[in-house]
């Protein structure tokens, strides 16, 4: 195995834009878990059903997601994935539709009132990042003005 090179030295600067860039991103996580426990929903249910709307995949026809995909997204590993679609679908939040051209395929889509809470917990999100966005915008500025390593 090689040594691997030795680390660039980080400045002061370096350290206070990795920590107000976790700060921002800790607040709005925060501010996320929140808004999903306001609806009884646990962050990662929430993430799911984003992800269900949010992703799509070049088939045309697709709606929703596999629970492979989402496993994928969601960083998690695929039986956990199909347990948390198990608790979506219970919650009517969810639901299973065969693949109309792979029968032994899964699509997992939005039911109707999962299509209602992820809309609003998604336009209370979007008005976050609007009110972060001086914010970040400031701390990625400062990341693109040659503080440090690349």
């Amino acid at each position: 195995m090689n040594a691997s090179p030795t680390p660039p030295r980080l400045s002061a600067a370096d350290y206070e834009l990795l920590a107000d860039f976790r700060y921002a991103l800790r607040k709005f996580a925060a501010f996320s878990e929140s808004a999903a426990a306001a609806l009884d929903l646990m962050p990662q249910q929430h993430q799911a059903l984003l992800a269900i709307k949010g992703t799509r995949k070049n088939a045309p026809g697709r709606r929703g997601l596999y629970v492979g995909e989402i496993a994928d997204r969601l960083l998690i590993r695929p039986h956990t994935a199909a347990e948390l679609v198990g608790r979506l679908a219970r919650l009517d939040l969810v639901q299973r539709e065969a693949d109309p051209e792979d029968g032994r395929r899964v699509e997992v889509v939005l039911t109707t009132k999962g299509e209602r809470t992820l809309e609003d917990l998604s336009a209370a999100h979007l008005e976050e990042l609007h009110a972060m966005r001086p914010l970040l915008t400031r701390l990625l500025a400062r990341m693109g003005a040659d503080t440090g390593p690349a």
